[in-house]
């Protein structure tokens, strides 16, 4: 039997036709997803209002316990296990806007709470929740990043509690998005596969060899522009290490790479640097170019009496090499204690004003 000959290539169409198939798939998954967010939201609400808030409360587990027996007999045992039902409580306990719920509810899945349940930090919980939502975090990205402990490293969590909510607000609701929720310190770059003794040229071919995981570990919205950037200054050559574009900053980035303890040197370097930029490379409706000096030590007094963020610099220290996971906690928990004194020392000194 012969096969019939189309009097035109129909290829064009199935591929339509799919592509509207997938896309309605994908649409019923997503509603899918945000309506089991909600109904687990609206099932702990419920259980918390009528049985955990009121003079019930002493026996309230029993009768959790019996909630999730009678569920499982009207709808099955998935989803309703005792367990489960006990995280629906937490998460309406731990969420109790309704409002920013279902806004969240619209880009995350369930498994992207229940990774952040165990946080007992509620300002560390809404930082992760509001950056997967913001940025589309994969449930496996978001795990990696509460692993390496990007809240603490992230330069938002040494300021004072009330801004941190007010800049993550701002985030969630407005899409504003400041450089302090960009920027970390430190930055893990243990991929280049460098140890022992390596020179910032080393540094820097590894980066550029290693591009893609460079740019993951900075952060979503970097785009690479340039390396060795010249600058032509009263006709000396100046050349920046690595040149990128935050695409929702609006900035661009000038990364300088530096060996050892930062310097005070490196302030005035890095500002020729940035006003340089400012002067030949931004474009309209650009906000001024941003400095980042990643070194292997920080010094904390030259940084503080410099005055850095000022002038748009920011300094940030970088490992090839990671010490034992107990150890970097100690390293990082540390070094945020030190940077949330500081911030409480500056408040005391304006209130006694």
């Amino acid at each position: 039997m012969e096969k019939n000959i189309l009097p035109f290539d129909i290829s064009s169409l199935v591929a339509d036709l799919r592509q509207i198939v997938e896309n309605a798939r994908c649409n019923v998954a997503v509603k899918a997803n945000y309506e089991l967010t909600m109904m687990y939201w609206h099932i702990g609400e419920r259980i918390n209002r009528d049985v955990l808030d009121n003079k019930r409360a002493a026996y309230g587990m029993e009768i959790v316990s019996e909630v999730a027996t009678q569920l499982q007999m009207l709808f099955g045992s998935k989803g309703f296990e005792l367990r489960n039902v006990r995280r629906m409580l937490q998460f309406a306990s731990q969420y109790p806007n309704e409002e920013i719920v279902s806004a969240l509810a619209t880009q995350l899945t369930w498994s992207h709470f229940l990774e952040v349940f165990p946080l007992a930090d509620q300002l560390k919980r809404d930082f992760y929740i509001t950056m997967a939502s913001t940025e589309l975090w994969s449930t496996k990205r978001l795990r990696k990043e509460i692993d390496s402990m990007l809240y603490e490293r992230t330069a938002i969590a040494s300021k004072p509690d009330a801004l941190i909510k007010h800049e993550l607000m701002d985030l969630r609701d407005n899409k504003r998005l400041s450089p302090d929720l960009v920027f970390k310190s430190p930055y893990f770059l243990e991929f280049t596969g460098l140890k022992g003794m390596y020179s910032e040229r080393d540094l820097e071919d590894s980066l550029v060899a290693n591009l893609e995981q460079f740019v993951l570990e900075l952060g979503k919205g970097f785009t690479f522009v340039e390396r060795q950037k010249r600058m032509i200054i009263d006709g000396e050559d100046f050349y920046l290490d690595l040149l990128f574009y935050h695409r929702r900053l609006h900035r661009l980035i000038a990364i300088d790479l530096k060996l050892g303890r930062f310097k005070a040197q490196y302030k005035g370097q890095m500002e020729l640097y940035l006003r340089w930029l400012e002067q030949n490379e931004m474009e309209p409706g650009e906000e001024t170019p941003l400095g980042l000096l990643l070194c292997t030590e920080g010094g904390e007094e030259q940084i503080e009496l410099l005055q850095l963020d000022k002038s748009g610099i920011k300094v940030a220290q970088y490992v090839t090499e990671l010490p034992p996971r107990e150890i970097l906690i100690q390293q990082i928990q540390k070094s945020l204690a030190l940077a949330k004194s500081k911030w409480e020392l500056e408040e005391k000194e304006e209130d006694s004003l």
